[in-house]
């Protein structure tokens, strides 16, 4: 996973001009950085790959943040495979400047970054801030949110391969349908938007305090006692503090064995 990450940075200086096929650059030009942005296919395949296989074989728990982490995998991955069709320099010829790559990027950063944002906020908020929040509200949030993005940007899919340009204030009427569906998930977005903030709002006024290790409930474990023996949590430095940790909670660095 590491070395992937390495990779993914060093390549992704040397593939700029994949957003330039259609300035004039010879073939070979075009060539070079069409193999090199598609190489780049490879390290995040990888990564998608080890994320998968860490899932494998476990007995998932389909809590919000969950949720999320497999939301942020299908989402990245549509993203990704939409972003190896443009790297090749003769299709992009016609899709650059149309909705398709607006749908591409939005799948990546809107969507996929965005949801492990998400997915990060509500694993660690109840032991940044000690309040629970209410799952099943997240769990509405989640489904309101991939409802909405996808309803938002996959029909701008359609809208590229159609040959709808990017960054125009108006469109003829043969492009109006899928404009309509895409108007009504980014419509379905923002009200969940608003709820992501109720939410937050809800948990300050209602949530209840956690325990040192917020993710330990006696339905997940056989043996609920067990686990509230300090010994006997995880071996992560974060779940044996408070919840929210207190300040200067070690004179010194710990050391972990």
């Amino acid at each position: 996973m590491v070395y992937a990450m390495l990779s993914i940075g060093v390549l992704g200086f040397i593939v700029w001009s994949h957003h330039m096929y259609t300035v004039g650059l010879d073939a070979d030009t075009r060539a070079y950085f069409t193999a090199a942005t598609m190489i780049i296919a490879v390290p995040t395949g990888i990564k998608i790959f080890s994320w998968l296989a860490t899932a494998y074989g476990g007995s998932f728990i389909f809590n919000t943040p969950m949720l999320y982490g497999l939301g942020f995998i299908f989402l990245f991955t549509v993203g990704g495979l939409t972003g190896v069709v443009l790297a090749n320099a003769s299709i992009d010829l016609a899709f650059h400047d149309t909705y398709y790559v607006v749908a591409h990027f939005h799948y990546v950063l809107s969507m996929g970054a965005v949801y492990a944002l998400f997915a990060a906020w509500y694993f660690w908020t109840p032991k940044v801030e000690g309040l629970t929040y209410d799952d099943k509200k997240g769990k509405i949030h989640f489904w309101g949110m991939f409802i909405g993005v996808n309803l938002t940007f996959f029909p701008m899919h359609f809208l590229g391969l159609q040959g709808m340009p990017r960054r125009i204030p108006d469109y003829p009427d043969a492009f109006a349908g899928w404009n309509l569906v895409a108007s009504a998930g980014s419509i379905i977005s923002v009200v969940m938007s608003a709820y992501f903030i109720s939410i937050i709002c809800d948990k300050f006024e209602k949530g209840k305090e956690v325990s040192r290790d917020g993710w330990v409930k006696d339905e997940y474990v056989e043996d609920f006692l067990a686990w509230t023996d300090n010994s006997q949590l995880s071996k992560n430095i974060e779940w044996s503090v408070n919840s929210p940790p207190h300040f200067h909670t070690f004179n010194k660095l710990p050391i972990q064995s």
